[in-house]
């Protein structure tokens, strides 16, 4: 079975027309959750994948110089509004994995979630980039269920 959120974010740079294919990822984090598999699934030969993956990490230095000669940018390393649009490429597609709560006393429950990358600024020079909630966390979701699907077939040995 292929890691959820690692799918999901696959899927949707590939529903999006967003091939992977030839072109620099990086990948703001290393967990293994996320940032490690998705480095394997986009560095795999295959049609889905064939991208030249970097990984940065909390020890990364200069984390600018890869962010902005890369075509696309995952950040998922738990940070809040941590990618700055002065650390992106004009037309970059960015995929925002991150959910963090910070507070705003604004809001009724007194808090809001935001994601890894400061999306009002991003928004204006990326050409695409997902947003926080409603980005990721749905493809995750349905990834979910494909592997139950596909789970339950092999259980029953259902072939298709």
């Amino acid at each position: 079975f292929v890691p959820c959120t690692p799918a999901g974010v696959q899927e949707i740079l590939l529903r999006s027309g967003y091939s992977p294919a030839g072109k620099h990822v990086v990948i703001l984090g290393r967990s293994q959750i996320v940032g490690l598999p998705l480095a394997i699934l986009l560095a795999q030969k295959q049609p889905k994948a064939n991208a030249t993956v970097t990984i940065c990490h909390s020890r990364t230095q200069n984390v600018d110089f890869f962010t902005k000669n890369a075509d696309i940018i995952v950040a998922a390393m738990g940070q809040p509004q941590f990618l700055k649009a002065s650390m992106l490429s004009p037309g970059a597609v960015v995929i925002d994995v991150g959910v963090n709560r910070v507070e705003d006393p604004q809001t009724e429950k007194g808090y809001r979630l935001v994601g890894d990358v400061d999306f009002q600024e991003a928004v204006k020079i990326v050409e695409a980039i997902t947003p926080v909630p409603g980005g990721v966390g749905p493809l995750t979701i349905a990834m979910l269920l494909k592997n139950t699907v596909l789970a339950a077939k092999k259980q029953h040995k259902v072939v298709h």
